[in-house]
């Protein structure tokens, strides 16, 4: 019984920690917004934001993808599927949110290496291909 209270909290501890990586993307400006109306559904680009914020975040997506081989796995498995250029680096740029929150919460420094192995471990296809085990 104990042991089950314990991975409830640990889940629901692991769920909350999402959603502050998340309020942290929306915040940001890089997440997009969903507005439904009716039978309709759309997503935009997020206005309500602090810009220098949201250039920051791009910039910096922008840049790793030169620099991280599962950034440029990202990047253009995100072209493959029809994205532009700027949509591909703002879920680039949500997904570097996402380690950033995580790395402050467990006070640890990135390393790209961990980061891969974490791939690998969950079966991602980035990792594949990060490790260039796939073309």
């Amino acid at each position: 019984m104990q042991n089950l209270v314990e991975e409830r909290r640990h889940l629901m501890e692991e769920k909350t920690a999402q959603r502050y990586a998340n309020a942290r993307g929306a915040y940001s400006g890089i997440a997009p917004v969903t507005e439904r109306s009716g039978n309709k559904k759309w997503i935009h680009f997020r206005g309500a934001c602090p810009k220098f914020l949201r250039q920051s975040f791009h910039e910096w997506a922008g840049h790793s993808v030169a620099h991280s081989p599962w950034a440029r796995s990202y990047y253009q498995q995100q072209r493959e599927r029809g994205k532009g250029h700027h949509a591909a680096v703002r879920g680039l740029a949500f997904k570097w949110i996402r380690i950033v929150f995580r790395c402050s919460k467990d006070r640890v420094a990135y390393d790209e290496s961990r980061y891969l192995a974490a791939l690998a471990k969950r079966n991602s296809p980035l990792a594949a291909v990060a490790a260039g085990t796939i073309p």
